[in-house]
């Protein structure tokens, strides 16, 4: 009895299972309720005529706007889905010339999304074709023939006469535009790229020239400037040192013990810097003239005879 029980339990849960989405799924083919996301747009058409829209998020019924009009919309109407969230798209190197007669390229970002679900279904068969080409003729329209600075240094103002070129048109296809911004700005010819790269480098060239010229010109100003000091210091140093060495030369002379070994240190410096040779003669046991006198003729005698040079 409790086996049986219990298959019959397991068959009304596998019923459940089964049966519950099979009515749920017939109640929602009949309209009774019907399921909007979050940022989401459902519409109705029945024999070629819009018959309800929703786009407010959570669960409701077609009953409450068509009636029994509701039974007919599975069979002969369409039902559409569309998605509400915010889209963005990039166009790349729109093509604009300067006043100067520069070729351009202007790169162009914008997001949109859809505000009437309606219009963008019926009132144009490509909106977002549509959308894209209108933003690149009003870039192009609105940006041509301008001056190359402004086309370089004011993105936000370029943008914001786009968008109001723009979104007048976009509302009448269902979009509303939000955020359009020029992104970049760019030359379309490669060999005027390449003059303008030219032109840069050699005025950076000169602009270093210069800058290593004046620093040369101040270094040599600088260094001039301290020969002229130092030839000054170097001039008055020597004028005023014999002054200095006479006051000094007129105290040592004042003692004549210091004046006598002065002289003498003297007199032995410039013999010692002097090229003459000097000859050393050791002292002899018996000093007197008549020893000195044969040490000196022998020693001449040797110097003349090649006997070479004496000792020092």
């Amino acid at each position: 009895m409790s086996g049986k029980v219990i298959m019959i339990a397991g068959l009304a849960m596998v019923g459940w299972w089964i049966a519950v989405p099979i009515f749920l799924s017939f109640l929602r083919g009949l309209g009774f309720y019907i399921v909007v996301q979050e940022r989401q747009a459902l519409v109705y058409t029945l024999f070629g005529k819009v018959a309800a829209v929703y786009d407010e998020p959570g669960l409701t019924t077609l009953w409450t706007k068509m009636g029994p009009k509701a039974l007919l919309v599975p069979l002969l109407g369409k039902r559409y889905e569309l998605d509400l969230r915010i889209d963005q798209t990039y166009l790349r190197s729109q093509p604009v010339n300067s006043e100067e007669g520069a070729p351009m390229g202007i790169g162009v970002w914008y997001e949109m999304y859809i505000s009437d679900p309606v219009a963008y279904l019926f009132k144009n068969q490509d909106p977002r074709g549509s959308l894209h080409a209108n933003v690149s003729n009003a870039t192009v329209r609105c940006l041509s023939n301008m001056k190359l600075a402004r086309l370089l240094e004011d993105r936000h103002e370029l943008s914001q006469t786009v968008r109001a070129e723009v979104s007048p048109r976009s509302h009448d296809w269902g979009f509303k535009v939000g955020s359009i911004y020029i992104r970049k700005v760019h030359f379309r010819d490669a060999g005027m790229t390449h003059q303008i790269e030219e032109k840069v480098v050699n005025r950076l060239r000169q602009v270093t020239s210069a800058i290593r010229q004046d620093g040369a010109n101040q270094v040599s100003v600088i260094a001039s400037s301290a020969d002229r000091t130092a030839a000054v210091e170097f001039a008055r140093a020597a004028a005023i040192r014999p002054e200095i060495v006479g006051a000094v030369l007129r105290q040592i002379s004042g003692d004549r013990e210091i004046a006598g070994a002065m002289f003498e240190v003297l007199e032995v410096q410039r013999l010692l810097a002097s090229p003459a040779r000097i000859t050393l003669l050791p002292p002899s046991a018996s000093d007197n003239a008549v020893d000195r006198g044969v040490m000196v003729a022998q020693l001449a005698a040797r110097t003349s005879g090649g006997g070479g040079p004496p000792g020092h």
